[in-house]
């Protein structure tokens, strides 16, 4: 392995910082498809990493542009790192793009339950920063069962949790807060135990700054399965229900299939905040993004598809145009809303014994098959004699 890499130029002139991590992100994936493990958990391809960040950071331009500006952006699962890095980057600018305010005070935190990718997050941001700030920022430990930012708030919030995974090791802490009510994270009720994407959604919702305190932005991706699971009164659908009561979903976009190294399935990226435009205030935007793609040269996993530069930036401005089209239905929040009702209705029979119902009798097989006396006994009771 040395002797290969000796021989490859890997100057910082040839090779910038965002194509050395994903190399790094790539060897990452291969290892990991050799022991059969998850690349997911690892890390989020890098075209939806950036496509994520400018949905986060659309529409807030003149508020990230003030001169002096300080912001702060939270990943509670941020796994390498490249969400909180990339969001910066979307800011202040790279390299290789342009940022919104070059002079921005950006400060990033996040927390990782893995031990391996939390050291690659914490290392990669103790090179990156000056003095070493962000990396101080990234702590290590389960978010749901201990929150190491429990007493913040911060101004932009990003994240992918991962899908469809149980959270039976923080059950217990979990239930514990929730029996807190208004005072836990997880006061609009649990999912069910099999899935914690709605647990990590409920903690991001829980650190956004309040309204008088300038508010915040949560973009988040997740499966279906937040949308449309769990029925009326379930703890899915009230989760959803609170979250649509207090008008936080500002839009849902529904991204590609096969963009993820690991799995194929349908994605959706949920906008919210809590600092709504006048005119989005009691709307949601639904944007289909199903159609913004191109094919790969060669897949990576389960990774086929790829969302380019130029799409990503159609996407971002449907979310800017707040207006139907053929990829946009806005709906008040009311839309989505509904009740389950059992209705429970009396057994309506009744036994009159007349001529005519006496008279069907004989068509019945059961009946016809009784004894001739068993029959003239039974007429017999009903008041009808044999003349």
């Amino acid at each position: 392995m040395l002797e290969r890499f000796k021989n490859v130029d890997l100057h910082p002139d040839r090779v910038s910082n965002p194509m050395m991590g994903t190399i790094f992100e790539e060897l990452i994936r291969k290892f990991n498809e050799a022991l059969n493990e998850n690349p997911g958990e690892h890390f989020t391809p890098r075209d939806v990493v950036h496509l994520m960040a400018e949905l986060l950071l659309a529409c807030d331009e003149k508020r990230i542009a003030k001169p002096g500006v300080v912001l702060t952006i939270y990943d509670p699962c941020c796994g390498s790192g490249g969400m909180l890095t990339i969001s910066k980057d979307q800011i202040i600018g790279s390299p290789d793009r342009g940022g919104i305010n070059p002079s921005a005070e950006v400060h990033l935190f996040g927390q990782e339950v893995n031990p391996s990718t939390f050291a690659v997050s914490k290392s990669d941001l103790f090179m990156k920063s000056s003095d070493g700030r962000d990396a101080e920022n990234i702590l290590f430990g389960s978010t749901l069962s201990n929150d190491r930012h429990a007493e913040r708030s911060f101004d932009y919030l990003i994240a992918n949790p991962p899908y469809g995974k149980d959270w039976k090791r923080d059950e217990a802490a979990v239930k514990e807060e929730y029996a807190r009510g208004a005072a836990g994270r997880f006061s609009a009720g649990l999912p069910r135990i099999s899935d914690g994407q709605f647990l990590f959604l409920q903690h991001m919702l829980a650190h956004m700054r309040k309204p008088e305190d300038g508010g915040s932005r949560v973009a988040i991706i997740m499966n279906g399965s937040p949308l449309f699971t769990g029925d009326a009164g379930g703890g899915e659908s009230e989760i959803r229900r609170w979250i649509l009561e207090n008008d936080w979903l500002e839009a849902l976009i529904a991204l590609p299939e096969q963009l993820f190294y690991n799995t194929g399935i349908a994605t959706y990226v949920w906008v919210l905040t809590n600092r709504k435009a006048a005119g989005r205030r009691k709307k949601v935007q639904l944007i289909s993004a199903t159609t913004f793609w191109t094919q790969m040269r060669r897949s990576l996993g389960n990774k086929r598809r790829e969302i380019p530069t130029d799409k990503a930036r159609e996407i971002v401005d449907l979310l800017r145009d707040f207006q139907e089209s053929e990829f946009i239905k806005i709906f008040p929040t009311t839309h989505f809303g509904f009740r389950k009702v059992t209705v429970e209705r009396p057994l309506q029979l009744n036994f009159q014994a007349t001529p005519v119902r006496i008279g069907r009798l004989a068509d019945e097989t059961a009946f016809a098959a009784l004894a001739i006396r068993k029959r003239l006994q039974r007429k017999a009771a009903c008041g009808f004699r044999r003349r």
